[in-house]
């Protein structure tokens, strides 16, 4: 249990500074990874549990940072763990996110993106037969920001099961992209490295192939 706490705090102050200094090297942001790496394979199990409670809470609060979370995930886990870690902690995060603004965010998002509620309110109740196609592009491409879609979808009725599902699919592209560029840490001078051309046009890509089910069947329901 201490083993944890300790590990959260030195999380919590790693990804805080690596946050507020975005214009140092990225490289240089990471020289406790040595460390945490060594700290990782003497307490892997308290160090999984630590770095589980951050990212759901930073996720569950919007917290800025949960990017370098992932990245460190990669560092220090691995593509295949660390890919299922994120899409596990990212996932919980963004479920109590949902409940907590069932309970108390709607005010929060009126005041904050009103427009975007609107536009999203009528997506959704235009698309109802096929919402999970639609929330599966919604996570994977950058149309509506994550942090947006955790606190909206129960305002505008989304059920709980479909932003789940969408949820644990939607994430993998983006965390693998993330993990792996975490593996190579040690290249990437700038966070903009992180979503090069590529990795960008092939989440639109994924995104595009998850909506076309549901523009397929308007088609047809229309003629």
């Amino acid at each position: 249990w201490h083993v944890s706490c300790a590990f959260c705090l030195v999380l919590i102050i790693t990804t805080r500074n690596m946050y507020l200094s975005q214009t140092c090297e990225l490289s240089a942001r990471f020289t406790v990874i040595g460390h945490l790496e060594n700290y990782t394979s003497d307490y892997t199990v308290q160090v999984l549990i630590g770095y589980c409670a951050v990212y759901i809470f930073m996720q569950t609060f919007m917290i800025p940072g949960t990017i370098f979370m992932s990245l460190l995930a990669g560092a220090l886990f691995g593509q295949l763990r660390g890919v299922a870690l994120v899409v596990f902690a990212a996932s919980a995060g963004a479920s109590s996110c949902f409940f907590l603004s069932k309970l108390i965010g709607k005010p929060l998002v009126f005041v904050l993106w009103p427009d975007k509620l609107t536009f999203f309110q009528k997506q959704v109740a235009k698309r109802r037969e096929k919402l999970l196609n639609y929330m599966l592009f919604l996570r994977v491409t950058p149309t509506l920001p994550n942090t947006f879609i955790n606190l909206a979808s129960p305002i505008v009725d989304v059920p709980f099961h479909t932003f789940l599902l969408a949820t644990l699919i939607g994430l993998i592209p983006a965390a693998y992209v993330t993990v792996r560029a975490g593996i190579a840490l040690g290249e990437l001078t700038s966070l903009s490295d992180l979503y090069d051309t590529q990795s960008v046009a092939l989440l639109f890509l994924i995104g595009v192939v998850s909506v076309t089910p549901a523009l397929l069947s308007k088609d047809e329901a229309q003629d």
